[in-house]
Protein backbone atom coordinates (compact mmCIF):
# COMPACT_ATOMS: atom_id res chain seq x y z
CA UNK A 1 0.00 0.00 0.00
CA UNK A 2 1.37 3.42 -0.97
CA UNK A 3 2.12 5.67 1.96
CA UNK A 4 0.41 9.06 1.73
CA UNK A 5 0.91 11.86 4.22
CA UNK A 6 -0.78 15.26 4.38
CA UNK A 7 0.74 18.23 6.13
CA UNK A 8 -1.89 20.80 7.03
CA UNK A 9 -0.73 24.32 7.81
CA UNK A 10 -3.27 26.94 8.84
CA UNK A 11 -2.47 30.13 6.94
CA UNK A 12 -1.20 32.99 9.20
CA UNK A 13 -3.41 31.39 11.84
CA UNK A 14 -3.57 33.99 14.62
CA UNK A 15 -3.89 36.86 12.14
CA UNK A 16 -6.53 34.98 10.13
CA UNK A 17 -8.68 34.53 13.23
CA UNK A 18 -8.40 38.22 14.08
CA UNK A 19 -9.60 39.07 10.57
CA UNK A 20 -12.40 36.52 10.89
CA UNK A 21 -13.59 38.12 14.14
CA UNK A 22 -12.83 41.70 13.06
CA UNK A 23 -13.56 42.18 9.32
CA UNK A 24 -12.19 45.73 9.48
CA UNK A 25 -8.70 44.19 9.67
CA UNK A 26 -9.03 42.54 6.25
CA UNK A 27 -6.29 43.56 3.84
CA UNK A 28 -4.27 45.33 6.54
CA UNK A 29 -0.84 44.60 7.97
CA UNK A 30 -1.40 42.82 11.28
CA UNK A 31 1.21 41.90 13.87
CA UNK A 32 0.01 39.60 16.63
CA UNK A 33 1.93 40.13 19.85
CA UNK A 34 2.73 42.75 22.47
CA UNK A 35 4.05 46.21 21.66
CA UNK A 36 6.48 46.46 24.55
CA UNK A 37 10.23 46.82 24.13
CA UNK A 38 10.82 43.10 24.67
CA UNK A 39 7.85 41.79 22.68
CA UNK A 40 8.15 39.57 19.62
CA UNK A 41 5.85 38.86 16.70
CA UNK A 42 3.77 35.73 17.26
CA UNK A 43 2.23 35.85 13.76
CA UNK A 44 2.23 38.36 10.94
CA UNK A 45 -0.45 38.64 8.28
CA UNK A 46 0.63 38.01 4.70
CA UNK A 47 0.28 41.74 4.02
CA UNK A 48 2.93 42.40 6.69
CA UNK A 49 5.16 39.55 5.53
CA UNK A 50 5.68 41.33 2.22
CA UNK A 51 7.76 43.87 4.19
CA UNK A 52 10.07 41.15 5.52
CA UNK A 53 8.33 40.60 8.85
CA UNK A 54 8.28 37.08 10.26
CA UNK A 55 7.33 35.31 13.48
CA UNK A 56 9.70 35.54 16.46
CA UNK A 57 11.06 38.84 15.11
CA UNK A 58 11.37 41.57 17.76
CA UNK A 59 8.26 43.74 17.53
CA UNK A 60 10.34 46.93 17.38
CA UNK A 61 12.19 45.63 14.33
CA UNK A 62 8.93 44.54 12.70
CA UNK A 63 7.46 48.02 13.16
CA UNK A 64 10.53 49.58 11.59
CA UNK A 65 10.05 47.37 8.53
CA UNK A 66 6.29 47.88 8.46
CA UNK A 67 5.42 51.09 10.38
CA UNK A 68 1.79 51.08 9.19
CA UNK A 69 1.12 47.72 10.84
CA UNK A 70 -1.55 47.26 13.51
CA UNK A 71 -0.39 45.47 16.65
CA UNK A 72 -3.06 43.15 18.04
CA UNK A 73 -2.86 41.47 21.43
CA UNK A 74 -2.93 37.66 21.21
CA UNK A 75 -5.99 35.74 22.40
CA UNK A 76 -4.64 32.24 23.00
CA UNK A 77 -7.94 30.84 24.25
CA UNK A 78 -9.70 31.88 21.02
CA UNK A 79 -6.87 30.51 18.88
CA UNK A 80 -6.99 27.23 20.76
CA UNK A 81 -10.77 27.05 20.30
CA UNK A 82 -10.44 27.39 16.51
CA UNK A 83 -7.48 25.01 16.41
CA UNK A 84 -9.53 22.35 18.20
CA UNK A 85 -12.34 22.74 15.65
CA UNK A 86 -9.92 22.31 12.74
CA UNK A 87 -8.24 19.32 14.40
CA UNK A 88 -11.63 17.67 14.86
CA UNK A 89 -12.24 18.09 11.12
CA UNK A 90 -8.86 16.52 10.35
CA UNK A 91 -9.76 13.52 12.51
CA UNK A 92 -12.77 12.90 10.28
CA UNK A 93 -10.37 12.38 7.38
CA UNK A 94 -7.75 10.23 9.14
CA UNK A 95 -7.54 8.06 12.24
CA UNK A 96 -3.88 9.06 12.56
CA UNK A 97 -3.51 12.80 13.16
CA UNK A 98 -0.24 14.08 14.63
CA UNK A 99 -0.64 17.64 15.84
CA UNK A 100 2.78 19.31 16.03
CA UNK A 101 1.66 22.82 16.96
CA UNK A 102 -1.47 24.90 17.37
CA UNK A 103 -1.68 25.52 13.62
CA UNK A 104 -0.24 22.46 11.90
CA UNK A 105 -0.62 18.71 11.82
CA UNK A 106 0.26 15.60 9.85
CA UNK A 107 -2.36 13.15 8.62
CA UNK A 108 -1.55 9.60 7.56
CA UNK A 109 -3.90 9.25 4.60
CA UNK A 110 -2.62 5.85 3.48
CA UNK A 111 -5.46 3.54 2.44
CA UNK A 112 -8.17 6.25 2.40
CA UNK A 113 -8.64 6.43 -1.40
CA UNK A 114 -11.98 4.62 -1.34
CA UNK A 115 -13.31 7.07 1.21
CA UNK A 116 -12.04 10.39 -0.17
CA UNK A 117 -10.66 9.70 -3.65
CA UNK A 118 -7.12 10.12 -4.90
CA UNK A 119 -4.84 12.23 -2.66
CA UNK A 120 -5.34 15.48 -4.57
CA UNK A 121 -9.13 15.09 -4.49
CA UNK A 122 -8.96 14.32 -0.75
CA UNK A 123 -6.84 17.44 -0.24
CA UNK A 124 -9.37 19.61 -2.08
CA UNK A 125 -12.21 18.15 -0.04
CA UNK A 126 -10.33 18.75 3.22
CA UNK A 127 -9.62 22.38 2.31
CA UNK A 128 -13.25 22.93 1.28
CA UNK A 129 -14.56 21.37 4.51
CA UNK A 130 -12.31 23.48 6.76
CA UNK A 131 -13.23 26.69 4.94
CA UNK A 132 -16.98 26.01 4.96
CA UNK A 133 -17.04 25.11 8.66
CA UNK A 134 -14.59 27.72 10.01
CA UNK A 135 -14.06 30.44 7.40
CA UNK A 136 -10.32 29.75 7.55
CA UNK A 137 -8.02 28.68 4.74
CA UNK A 138 -5.40 25.97 5.07
CA UNK A 139 -2.50 24.90 2.91
CA UNK A 140 -2.12 21.17 2.29
CA UNK A 141 1.05 19.41 1.24
CA UNK A 142 0.87 15.80 0.07
CA UNK A 143 3.79 13.39 -0.15
CA UNK A 144 5.06 9.91 0.53
CA UNK A 145 6.72 11.10 3.77
CA UNK A 146 6.09 13.74 6.41
CA UNK A 147 9.23 15.56 5.29
CA UNK A 148 8.07 15.98 1.70
CA UNK A 149 4.51 16.83 2.78
CA UNK A 150 5.85 19.54 5.11
CA UNK A 151 7.71 21.30 2.29
CA UNK A 152 4.85 20.79 -0.16
CA UNK A 153 2.42 22.66 2.13
CA UNK A 154 4.70 25.70 1.96
CA UNK A 155 5.07 25.59 -1.83
CA UNK A 156 1.96 27.53 -2.81
CA UNK A 157 0.86 29.34 0.36
CA UNK A 158 -1.55 30.75 1.30
CA UNK A 159 -4.54 28.50 0.50
CA UNK A 160 -2.22 26.12 -1.31
CA UNK A 161 -2.45 22.50 -2.42
CA UNK A 162 0.66 20.70 -3.63
CA UNK A 163 0.99 16.98 -4.34
CA UNK A 164 4.47 15.45 -4.75
CA UNK A 165 4.02 12.01 -6.28
CA UNK A 166 6.20 9.09 -5.26
CA UNK A 167 9.27 9.06 -7.50
CA UNK A 168 9.11 12.83 -8.06
CA UNK A 169 10.77 13.82 -4.78
CA UNK A 170 14.14 14.80 -6.25
CA UNK A 171 12.50 16.82 -9.03
CA UNK A 172 10.49 18.65 -6.37
CA UNK A 173 13.58 19.24 -4.22
CA UNK A 174 15.42 20.71 -7.20
CA UNK A 175 12.41 22.90 -8.07
CA UNK A 176 12.22 24.51 -4.64
CA UNK A 177 16.01 24.81 -4.31
CA UNK A 178 18.26 25.20 -1.27
CA UNK A 179 16.46 28.29 0.04
CA UNK A 180 13.22 26.35 0.44
CA UNK A 181 14.76 23.08 1.61
CA UNK A 182 13.25 22.59 5.07
CA UNK A 183 15.75 23.12 7.87
CA UNK A 184 18.31 24.92 5.70
CA UNK A 185 18.32 28.46 7.01
CA UNK A 186 20.52 31.44 6.21
CA UNK A 187 23.46 30.25 8.30
CA UNK A 188 23.48 26.84 6.63
CA UNK A 189 23.15 28.42 3.19
CA UNK A 190 26.17 30.60 3.92
CA UNK A 191 28.18 27.55 5.00
CA UNK A 192 27.20 25.73 1.83
CA UNK A 193 28.06 28.74 -0.29
CA UNK A 194 31.58 28.84 1.19
CA UNK A 195 32.07 25.38 -0.32
CA UNK A 196 30.57 26.53 -3.64
CA UNK A 197 27.37 24.53 -3.11
CA UNK A 198 24.54 26.65 -4.45
CA UNK A 199 21.96 24.08 -5.58
CA UNK A 200 20.45 20.84 -4.35
CA UNK A 201 21.91 19.08 -7.39
CA UNK A 202 25.41 20.20 -6.40
CA UNK A 203 24.76 19.09 -2.83
CA UNK A 204 23.81 15.59 -4.07
CA UNK A 205 27.16 15.27 -5.82
CA UNK A 206 28.90 14.99 -2.43
CA UNK A 207 29.29 11.68 -0.64
CA UNK A 208 27.87 11.51 2.85
CA UNK A 209 31.32 11.01 4.39
CA UNK A 210 32.51 14.21 2.71
CA UNK A 211 29.52 16.15 4.07
CA UNK A 212 30.30 14.78 7.55
CA UNK A 213 33.86 16.07 7.26
CA UNK A 214 32.74 19.49 5.98
CA UNK A 215 29.75 20.16 8.25
CA UNK A 216 29.83 17.67 11.09
CA UNK A 217 27.98 14.39 11.53
CA UNK A 218 24.51 15.76 12.36
CA UNK A 219 24.34 18.40 9.66
CA UNK A 220 26.15 16.23 7.10
CA UNK A 221 23.67 13.37 7.57
CA UNK A 222 20.71 15.72 7.40
CA UNK A 223 21.89 17.41 4.20
CA UNK A 224 22.67 14.09 2.52
CA UNK A 225 19.15 12.81 3.22
CA UNK A 226 17.25 16.04 2.63
CA UNK A 227 18.63 16.85 -0.83
CA UNK A 228 17.53 13.37 -1.96
CA UNK A 229 14.02 13.84 -0.63
CA UNK A 230 14.59 11.22 2.05
CA UNK A 231 12.87 11.91 5.36
CA UNK A 232 15.69 12.59 7.86
CA UNK A 233 13.38 11.60 10.69
CA UNK A 234 12.77 15.13 11.96
CA UNK A 235 9.05 14.54 12.31
CA UNK A 236 8.75 11.39 14.37
CA UNK A 237 5.32 10.00 15.14
CA UNK A 238 4.48 10.30 18.82
CA UNK A 239 1.81 8.50 20.77
CA UNK A 240 -0.99 10.98 21.38
CA UNK A 241 -1.76 9.44 24.75
CA UNK A 242 1.78 10.09 25.99
CA UNK A 243 2.51 13.66 24.93
CA UNK A 244 1.00 17.02 24.07
CA UNK A 245 3.65 19.08 22.34
CA UNK A 246 4.34 22.09 20.18
CA UNK A 247 7.44 23.41 18.44
CA UNK A 248 8.59 26.45 16.49
CA UNK A 249 11.25 26.58 13.78
CA UNK A 250 12.65 30.09 13.55
CA UNK A 251 13.03 31.84 10.21
CA UNK A 252 16.38 33.07 11.51
CA UNK A 253 18.44 31.58 14.32
CA UNK A 254 17.57 33.09 17.69
CA UNK A 255 20.32 34.01 20.13
CA UNK A 256 18.66 36.26 22.71
CA UNK A 257 16.97 35.19 25.91
CA UNK A 258 13.97 37.52 25.69
CA UNK A 259 12.77 36.08 22.38
CA UNK A 260 13.04 32.51 23.65
CA UNK A 261 11.22 33.45 26.85
CA UNK A 262 8.30 34.99 25.00
CA UNK A 263 8.02 32.06 22.57
CA UNK A 264 7.96 29.69 25.55
CA UNK A 265 5.19 31.78 27.10
CA UNK A 266 2.99 31.27 24.03
CA UNK A 267 3.87 27.58 23.96
CA UNK A 268 3.05 27.10 27.64
CA UNK A 269 -0.47 28.45 27.12
CA UNK A 270 -0.93 26.39 23.96
CA UNK A 271 -0.05 23.02 25.53
CA UNK A 272 -2.02 23.79 28.70
CA UNK A 273 -5.19 24.69 26.83
CA UNK A 274 -4.87 21.52 24.78
CA UNK A 275 -4.39 19.63 28.05
CA UNK A 276 -7.51 21.20 29.53
CA UNK A 277 -9.52 20.52 26.38
CA UNK A 278 -8.54 16.85 26.40
CA UNK A 279 -9.12 16.64 30.18
CA UNK A 280 -5.57 15.51 30.85
CA UNK A 281 -3.12 16.10 33.66
CA UNK A 282 0.60 15.89 32.95
CA UNK A 283 3.44 14.67 35.14
CA UNK A 284 6.44 15.81 33.09
CA UNK A 285 7.57 18.94 31.21
CA UNK A 286 10.07 18.44 28.37
CA UNK A 287 12.06 21.06 26.44
CA UNK A 288 13.67 20.47 23.03
CA UNK A 289 16.34 22.66 21.43
CA UNK A 290 17.83 22.30 17.95
CA UNK A 291 20.95 24.16 16.87
CA UNK A 292 21.87 25.31 13.34
CA UNK A 293 24.06 22.20 12.85
CA UNK A 294 20.90 20.08 13.41
CA UNK A 295 22.16 18.65 16.71
CA UNK A 296 19.17 18.28 19.00
CA UNK A 297 19.02 18.09 22.77
CA UNK A 298 16.17 17.54 25.18
CA UNK A 299 15.77 18.00 28.90
CA UNK A 300 12.81 17.13 31.08
CA UNK A 301 11.69 17.25 34.67
CA UNK A 302 8.93 15.55 36.64
CA UNK A 303 8.19 17.87 39.57
CA UNK A 304 6.68 16.63 42.78
CA UNK A 305 3.87 19.17 42.49
CA UNK A 306 0.97 18.50 40.13
CA UNK A 307 1.12 20.47 36.86
CA UNK A 308 -1.96 22.65 37.00
CA UNK A 309 -1.53 25.81 34.94
CA UNK A 310 0.16 27.50 32.00
CA UNK A 311 2.03 29.86 34.33
CA UNK A 312 3.44 26.89 36.22
CA UNK A 313 4.55 25.17 33.01
CA UNK A 314 6.14 28.41 31.83
CA UNK A 315 8.20 28.77 35.01
CA UNK A 316 9.43 25.18 34.69
CA UNK A 317 10.22 25.72 31.00
CA UNK A 318 12.35 28.75 31.90
CA UNK A 319 14.26 26.67 34.43
CA UNK A 320 14.91 23.95 31.85
CA UNK A 321 16.04 26.54 29.32
CA UNK A 322 18.45 27.99 31.86
CA UNK A 323 19.98 24.56 32.42
CA UNK A 324 20.33 23.67 28.73
CA UNK A 325 21.07 26.96 26.97
CA UNK A 326 23.50 29.84 27.40
CA UNK A 327 22.99 33.40 26.14
CA UNK A 328 24.23 33.89 22.59
CA UNK A 329 24.02 30.24 21.57
CA UNK A 330 21.99 30.10 18.32
CA UNK A 331 18.74 28.16 18.37
CA UNK A 332 17.03 26.92 15.19
CA UNK A 333 14.03 25.21 16.78
CA UNK A 334 12.45 25.14 20.20
CA UNK A 335 9.81 22.68 21.39
CA UNK A 336 7.80 22.18 24.57
CA UNK A 337 5.93 19.03 25.58
CA UNK A 338 3.77 17.73 28.40
CA UNK A 339 4.35 14.03 29.01
CA UNK A 340 3.20 11.29 31.33
CA UNK A 341 -0.43 12.25 30.78
CA UNK A 342 -3.38 10.66 32.50
CA UNK A 343 -7.06 11.34 31.97
CA UNK A 344 -8.92 13.38 34.56
CA UNK A 345 -9.21 16.78 36.15
CA UNK A 346 -7.80 15.88 39.57
CA UNK A 347 -4.30 14.64 40.50
CA UNK A 348 -3.77 10.97 41.27
CA UNK A 349 -2.64 11.95 44.77
CA UNK A 350 -4.50 14.84 46.35
CA UNK A 351 -2.53 17.48 48.25
CA UNK A 352 -3.46 18.32 51.82
CA UNK A 353 -3.62 22.02 50.96
CA UNK A 354 -4.76 23.51 47.66
CA UNK A 355 -1.88 24.44 45.35
CA UNK A 356 -2.03 28.12 44.27
CA UNK A 357 -1.57 26.96 40.65
CA UNK A 358 -4.73 24.85 41.07
CA UNK A 359 -6.75 28.08 41.32
CA UNK A 360 -5.15 29.30 38.09
CA UNK A 361 -6.12 26.04 36.37
CA UNK A 362 -9.73 26.55 37.43
CA UNK A 363 -9.64 30.05 35.96
CA UNK A 364 -8.15 28.73 32.70
CA UNK A 365 -10.88 26.07 32.55
CA UNK A 366 -13.54 28.80 32.90
CA UNK A 367 -11.90 30.92 30.19
CA UNK A 368 -11.74 27.95 27.82
CA UNK A 369 -15.38 27.05 28.49
CA UNK A 370 -16.50 30.63 27.81
CA UNK A 371 -14.63 30.70 24.50
CA UNK A 372 -16.26 27.42 23.50
CA UNK A 373 -19.59 29.17 24.05
CA UNK A 374 -18.46 31.92 21.69
CA UNK A 375 -18.02 34.53 24.42
CA UNK A 376 -15.14 37.00 24.27
CA UNK A 377 -13.19 37.20 27.51
CA UNK A 378 -9.90 38.56 28.77
CA UNK A 379 -6.66 37.07 27.55
CA UNK A 380 -4.75 34.49 29.55
CA UNK A 381 -2.57 35.87 32.33
CA UNK A 382 1.00 36.87 31.45
CA UNK A 383 0.50 37.07 27.68
CA UNK A 384 1.95 40.25 26.17
CA UNK A 385 -0.16 43.37 26.39
CA UNK A 386 0.05 46.71 24.64
CA UNK A 387 1.26 48.59 27.68
CA UNK A 388 4.20 46.33 28.51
Amino acid sequence: MEQVFFHVDMDAFYAAIEVLDNPQYRGKCLLIGGSGKRSVVATASYEARRFGVHSAMPMAQALRLCPQALVVKPRMERYHQMSAIVMDILKRFSSSVQQISIDEAFLDMSGTRRLFGIPREAGKLLKKTVYEETGLTISVGIGGSRFIAKMASDYDKPDGLCRVSVGKEIAFIDAIGLKKLWGVGKVTQELLSKHHITSTAELRSYQESTLHNLFGTSMGHYLYQACRGIDPGIFSCEAKSHSISTETTFAEDVRDEETLHEVLLFMSHEVMFRCLDEKQIARTVSLKLRQPDFSTSTIQVTPQATLYSAEQIYQIALQLLGQKWSEGKPIRLIGLALQGLYHGTRPLQEELFEDPYQKKRKLEEVVLALHKQGKQVIKAANLPSKDE
